[in-house]
């Protein structure tokens, strides 16, 4: 039986293993770990409907910069996060793929796409955490709170995005990985100051978004590189 066990983890899990490893390299499998842990947490506390007192702090605190020039910033900011932009975005994206001649790319990115979107309709079905209800909001969700689809959503579209166009202008990718991240980070932020999601929605929608992301784009360097070994 032992002798069965082994040659099943040295023939069929090992070479996986040491192949994802490879792949995500040390510090990312580490990140991707230390991510999947806090979500766990949070998602724990969730189900248990525990209130995180930062949660209410945070926003109380935030809100009170509110002003009308803000306002006006945040309410276009958190349009880029909504379903019509994002459906855009990622229409125009899967014919340039496509025109490009960069099927498997396209291939990953409707995964991605559609994946992200499952998440977000499932996790937020099954934990029905409703949301803050702390002053006049200028935005109506009617959606539950529990993770925030536009951290999710934009950590997954605009993300692969970034790694696409790191991919094929490497010269530019710094500016392109900088440009990403202030962009998911105004999304998310711009949740909170219209008070329509509570910090941990926001933590949460990142944290499963990007599991999500390093999954999605580690099928596709494993897949680059099967087709790179077929050439050769």
């Amino acid at each position: 039986m032992v002798r069965k066990l082994s040659h099943f983890w040295l023939h069929h899990i090992h070479p996986r293993l040491i192949t994802l490893i490879a792949t995500l390299g040390i510090g990312g499998l580490a990140t991707c770990l230390l991510i999947l842990f806090i979500v766990a947490k949070l998602a724990e506390e969730v189900l248990e409907r525990e209130a995180f007192a930062f949660d209410k702090t945070f926003l109380l605190w935030l809100h009170q910069f509110a002003n009308p020039t803000l306002d006006n910033l945040m309410l276009f900011i958190t349009q880029l996060g909504n379903p019509k932009i994002v459906v855009l975005v990622a229409g125009i994206t899967i014919l340039t793929l496509w025109w490009r001649r960069y099927r498997l790319e396209m291939m990953v990115f409707v995964i991605t796409c559609l994946g992200g979107f499952i998440l977000n309709r499932g996790l937020k079905l099954f934990f029905s955490k409703p949301r803050p209800q702390l002053w006049k909001q200028l935005i109506v969700e009617t959606s539950y709170s529990f993770p925030s689809g536009h951290a999710l959503g934009s950590i997954v579209l605009y993300g692969f995005l970034a790694y696409l166009l790191a991919i094929y202008y490497p010269k530019f990718s710094p500016i392109i990985y900088v440009l990403a991240v202030i962009l998911i980070g105004s999304i998310g932020i711009s949740r909170l100051y219209l008070g329509v999601h509570w910090p941990t929605d926001i933590i949460a929608g990142y944290g499963v978004g990007f599991l999500w992301l390093m999954i999605c784009i580690t099928i596709l360097k494993l897949q680059r590189l099967r087709q790179r070994q077929l050439i050769d």
